[in-house]
């Protein structure tokens, strides 16, 4: 009987002392991914999005190829001619290593269309996924 007594006692002196330690903080969990591949990620979303899904006529001609899972480091994505999507890139869209800086080059960026993808890219990387500027 006095046994059972001090073990209840024991315990219950446990369950006291673990109510008052102090709860672990809980810190955030790394997603593991790059700043380069964040940025691009977001970049790469919101191009396919306004470009190439909502059918924008002056992307018509060019499909996405996205390469956001590379082990090089470098995750990108290229715009290529629709009808040859082997074909040389039109457009490279990336981010290298843990930069967040999105780079952009490729003939289309000296066409007319270079101002819209250069101005669109920059929006999107600051957070804004709309498709158009907006006053």
């Amino acid at each position: 009987m006095i046994k059972d007594k001090t073990i209840a006692l024991v315990a219950a002196a446990g369950f006291v002392l673990a109510s008052c330690q102090s709860t672990p903080k809980s810190t955030p969990v790394p997603s593991g991914k790059s700043a380069s591949l964040l940025a691009m990620e977001q970049v790469a979303i919101a191009a396919h999005k306004c470009w190439i899904a909502s059918k924008d006529p002056a992307f018509k001609q060019y499909q996405m190829a996205n390469e956001l899972n590379s082990f090089s480091g470098t995750p990108r994505f290229l715009l290529v001619p629709a009808k040859h999507y082997g074909g040389k890139p039109l457009l490279v869209v990336q981010a290298q290593g843990n930069s967040s800086r999105v780079e952009m080059f490729g003939p289309l960026m000296n066409d007319p269309l270079g101002a819209r993808i250069g101005s669109d890219i920059a929006r999107w990387q600051a957070g804004n996924p709309a498709c158009a500027a907006t006053a």
